[in-house]
């Protein structure tokens, strides 16, 4: 797990494994407080499903029952925060989201993560917490976490302090 580079305003995070996307979920989980929304953006294989299931467990949730909600579209899971993941992969367009009851779970308490976040339109939150995932080869995943407003913004200021302390510190010599 390498944390690449970090700003105030976003977040690079570079996974070689699974359990490096896991990881930064874990991470993800810990440091949220309740009505966080989490948009995530990436084509298919990209780890959105495994990244969420991280969050899960950063929740203290169940992580082994989370899957995609392609069918069901959003399922709940409970740990110290209600968890609602939401797959919109299967949406023919952005007013097809007004009929998911996806809007019931913006209430200021559930931490709510939406999968092809791409697909909702204007239905999202104006603040959130975005993660672009792409390849960048057969294993290797590159995370770009990016706040859109004061929720997500201190969000990603949490993350930046958890990057800073899980850096390898460099080692001087003195002679």
């Amino acid at each position: 797990m390498a944390w690449a580079t970090s700003s105030r305003d976003c977040l690079r995070f570079i996974s070689s494994s699974v359990e490096d996307t896991e990881r930064l979920g874990r991470v993800i989980g810990r440091a949220l407080r309740g009505g966080e929304v989490i948009g995530l953006y990436g084509d298919l294989g990209t780890g959105k499903t495994t990244l969420v299931r991280g969050i899960a467990a950063g929740l203290r949730a169940a992580p082994r029952l989370v899957s995609s909600p392609t069918f069901v579209l959003i399922h709940e899971y409970r740990g110290r925060l209600l968890l609602a993941h939401a797959d919109l992969y299967r949406l023919a367009s952005p007013d097809d989201v007004a009929q998911t009851g996806l809007s019931d779970y913006l209430d200021g308490t559930t931490v709510t993560v939406v999968e092809w976040a791409d697909h909702a339109g204007a239905e999202l939150p104006n603040d959130r917490l975005e993660i672009r995932i792409t390849h960048r080869g057969r294993e290797t995943r590159v995370l770009h976490l990016s706040a859109t407003g004061p929720i997500s913004g201190a969000l990603l200021r949490k993350l930046c302090l958890a990057a800073g302390r899980s850096r390898p510190r460099s080692r001087s010599r003195t002679g």
